[in-house]
């Protein structure tokens, strides 16, 4: 992990420019920012251009520093074009998951690579779940399908909350397009690593069922 490919720099370099214009022109940003009542009027745009906008420095910077971990093995394992499929996936799936968990909350905004940048951890989990993570200020490895697990599952105790200003509904949708993507690209998983599979789909399970009970 952490090769700086061409797609990766690519990714990183839009991000960059994109959310550098955010910083500096408030109306780009307006303009381009997730917004549902503006979606609501039809400016769909606004699902996808909110993924390379970003509300500071540290907040781009945390996003790219977590692509750059992870996007290589994606590269590496399933293609150039495959990531970037899986990229844009997570991001649109994670706006829409956000969309629709906030349909009816006209000033509710967002922006950020989050969603994408999820899917794109999530897809290298699936991919390589026997893989050891490390998070900041714990030097103990994780290994990498309980991170994923908890990842997710702790987005949905975020979720419900409600008590912060975290997308965690656009990481959830991220994390489940990356998985689903992934899946439909290199479906020989669900054979060799059928429990992986499964283990990794309990989270999608439960939002589900939360949400099928209005839990959620």
């Amino acid at each position: 992990m952490g090769d700086l490919n061409l797609v990766t720099l690519i990714v990183i370099g839009i991000n960059v420019l994109i959310s550098m214009k955010g910083f500096n022109d408030y109306s780009f940003f307006e303009k381009y920012k997730f917004n549902t009542g503006a979606v609501r009027r039809g400016e769909q745009i606004r699902i996808l251009s909110s993924g390379f906008l970003h509300v500071s420095t540290a907040h781009l910077f945390f996003n790219m520093l977590t692509l750059y971990f992870f996007a290589p093995l994606v590269v590496n394992l399933l293609g150039n074009w495959e990531f970037a499929i899986i990229y844009l996936g997570s991001l649109i799936l994670g706006n829409l998951l956000s969309y629709y968990f906030h349909k009816d909350e006209y000033h509710y905004s967002a922006v950020g690579a989050s969603g994408a940048v999820s899917g794109i951890l999530y897809s290298a989990i699936l991919l390589q779940p026997d893989m050891s993570l490390y998070m900041f200020f714990i030097p103990i490895p994780i290994p990498a399908y309980i991170f994923g697990i908890g990842y997710l599952l702790y987005s949905i105790y975020g979720m419900r909350a409600n008590n912060d200003n975290i997308g965690h509904d656009a990481h959830f949708g991220g994390a489940v397009g990356g998985y689903v993507i992934t899946l439909l690209m290199a479906p020989i998983l669900l054979q060799i690593n059928t429990l992986m599979v499964g283990l990794l789909a309990i989270p999608i399970i439960v939002l589900f069922v939360l949400n099928k009970t209005g839990k959620i």
